[in-house]
C-alpha cells in the first residue's frame, strides 16, 4: 500500500469509528447525494436511499471479488448516466466469476435481510433478473463451467459463500458512502479486514 493510499485508509477509519452509531443513509457524504439529486430524483431522501444501495451493491462485487481471489483496480459508487457504481477492472476470478457477479444482487438483500429464503420464491424471481449493469448476464454465462445451466444452484452457492461474509460488505460499503472518491484495491482489503 503506497502513502496515499496508507492515508486514504486512515481517514476512512476514523470516519467509520466516528460514525459507528449511525445508520447508512445518516453517513452518505454529500457528493454522492447530489449527483443521483440533480440528475434523477426530486429530493435528497431518494437520492440518500439510491447512494446506499448502490453501495451495499458495489461491496457485495467487491468482497465476493477478495473472498475468490480476485483483484479490481477500485471500487466506488460514483453515479454515472449507465451505472450507480463500479467496481473496475475485476480479473483472476476463475471459474467462482459467477458469484462474483451475483454478489451485487444479493448483497442489496443482505442489507436488510431479504434473501429469497423459499426456493420457488427464488426460481420464479431469477428469469426476471435481467437489467444489472450487465451483472445477470455475466453471471449466466460464468456458471458453465461449475453449475452447467443451473441458475439456481450457482445462485445458492453465491448466498451460501456471501452470507458469512455480510458484516465485511456492510463495513465496505459503509467504507463507500463516507469516503466521496474511488477506493482503490489495496483500501478496500484493508477495510474488509477490518479497520
Amino acid at each position: 500500500m503506497n502513502p496515499s493510499q496508507q492515508r486514504c485508509l486512515a481517514e476512512i477509519c476514523s470516519e467509520l469509528g466516528r460514525v459507528v452509531r449511525y445508520d447508512d443513509e445518516s453517513i452518505v457524504n454529500g457528493r454522492w447525494i447530489r449527483q443521483r439529486y440533480e440528475c434523477c430524483f426530486a429530493s435528497f431522501t431518494p437520492a440518500r436511499k439510491a447512494a446506499v444501495q448502490a453501495a451495499w451493491h458495489e461491496a457485495g462485487h467487491a468482497v465476493a471479488a477478495l473472498a475468490v481471489g480476485a483483484r479490481f483496480s477500485s471500487a466506488s459508487i460514483h453515479h454515472s448516466r449507465d451505472t450507480e457504481g463500479r467496481v473496475h477492472g475485476i480479473r483472476g476470478a476463475g471459474e467462482l466469476a459467477f458469484a462474483v457477479d451475483a454478489a451485487g444482487q444479493i448483497a442489496e438483500r443482505l442489507k436488510d435481510w431479504t434473501m429469497l429464503a423459499g426456493d420457488d420464491e427464488l426460481r420464479a424471481w431469477l428469469p426476471t433478473w435481467r437489467k444489472d449493469g450487465g451483472d445477470a448476464r455475466h453471471f449466466r454465462r460464468a456458471i458453465g463451467p461449475r453449475f452447467g445451466s443451473d441458475e439456481f444452484g450457482a445462485w445458492r452457492y453465491s448466498e451460501d459463500m456471501l452470507t458469512p461474509l455480510r458484516l465485511k460488505i456492510r463495513h465496505v460499503a459503509r467504507a463507500l458512502l463516507v469516503h466521496p472518491r474511488y477506493l482503490p484495491y489495496n483500501v478496500v482489503r484493508a477495510i474488509a479486514g477490518g479497520c
